[in-house]
């Protein structure tokens, strides 16, 4: 947390002028809202279109909103949706191709111009934008829309105030405080009628738009009030993992009898990668229309638990559940961190709560190393 030098506090009405100058510098503001009886994220224009005084109860296989006796706009946890949906399009149309006679051409979709600002964005979600700007810019290889996107990127944090049941940051060092890569970090403060939010800048575009809001530098108390808030949401997390081994635990139980058993639970329905912020996935597909004279390639999110994943010539690599499941978790896990030097987790629990049977990659995870939930810390 911030210095009381360092720090300012805002109103809500400071968020809402806030909102009014970003969208001023060119944004497209991002936040979360209420959709389809779950946290979407989707277009805001003001601080109504916030979840104002709305929860969610997360379990294995569980999630419902639910009010709060109170008028917080960020006291929930995370939604089925994460940031990773705003930046590496499920679906994107890749070229055009166009026959003429006997010409044909080619056009490449050209990558977006438009800037995106993401309004509560969580610790552990801007970890797994970290972990994904590893695979997709950070090599020889670019994503040319993803790094468009991520150039033109301003990110609004928030630090939680609660932790869901399935959470887990604080076992992967991912959460819940907010500690870099973003250009402000909000904290939320209730106080009886009392409600402001303690503002940390990150970068100088941050500066230069708290610049524009009314605000006052933060009290003594303020700061430690959000001090609070954070230790309260790290106390309480509804799962934990023992992290720092799992490369090499994985990796030498690649037949333990777990992976059969869970097999029996997994239906392959792709949820757990879905819904993950980190995984990046994709296959490609070719379409033409019914006159042979224009044709389009498009890429989209695409499984390792789906058949077609590791089809080659003559079958699938990984025909059966067992196979499937234990490739997921072992590269999330583990061969990730072979790859890109980090787990490809950050512990928000979204395959947890997500998954139709419930299936807990800490449970699992805690099975294969032969302990039970006591044994278990969050290391």
């Amino acid at each position: 947390m911030a210095k009381a030098d360092e720090a300012a506090t805002i109103t809500v009405e400071g968020l809402q002028a806030l909102l009014r100058a970003i969208r001023a510098g060119g944004y497209r503001a991002i936040g979360p809202t209420v959709q389809n009886q779950a946290i979407v994220y989707d277009d805001i224009d003001s601080v109504d279109d916030l979840p104002r005084g709305v929860t969610d109860e997360q379990d294995g296989g569980r999630y419902r909103l639910a009010h709060r006796d109170d008028e917080a706009l960020f006291g929930y946890s995370v939604g089925p949706q994460s940031w990773k949906k705003h930046l590496h399009a499920p679906k994107l149309r890749l070229w055009t191709a166009e026959r003429d006679g006997g010409n044909a051409s080619v056009t490449p979709e050209a990558p977006p111009t438009d800037g995106l600002a993401f309004i509560g964005v969580r610790a552990c979600e801007i970890r797994a934008i970290e972990i994904q700007d590893r695979v997709l810019v950070s090599d020889m290889y670019v994503d040319p829309h993803y790094k468009a996107r991520r150039e033109r990127l301003l990110i609004v944090a928030v630090n939680c105030g609660q932790a869901g049941g399935t959470c887990f940051c604080v076992s992967m060092r991912a959460g819940p405080r907010v500690e870099r890569g973003f250009d402000l970090a909000l904290t939320e403060l209730l106080d009886g009628t009392e409600h402001s939010f303690l503002v940390e800048t990150g970068s100088d575009e941050g500066r230069a738009l708290l610049a524009q809001v009314p605000h006052r530098p933060a009290s003594n108390h303020e700061i430690e009030a959000g001090e609070a808030v954070i230790e309260g949401a790290a106390s309480s997390m509804g799962r934990n993992m023992h992290s720092d081994d799992l490369n090499e635990l994985l990796m030498s139980n690649l037949e333990h009898p777990r992976w059969d058993e869970v097999a029996t639970r997994c239906l392959s329905c792709t949820n757990c990668t879905l819904v993950c912020p980190t995984c990046f996935c994709t296959s490609v597909e070719d379409t033409s229309d019914l006159s042979g004279e224009r044709a389009e390639r498009w890429r989209r999110w695409d499984s390792c638990f789906t058949m077609d994943f590791s089809y080659i010539h003559g079958g699938s690599v990984r025909a059966s559940a067992k196979s499937r499941y234990r490739q997921w978790m072992t590269h999330k896990l583990a061969t990730w961190i072979d790859q890109f030097g980090s787990s490809g987790c950050v512990g928000c629990g979204r395959c947890i709560t997500w998954c139709p049977v419930g299936i807990d990659i800490t449970e699992e995870v805690r099975a294969i190393r032969g302990g039970d939930a006591s044994t278990e810390d969050s290391r």
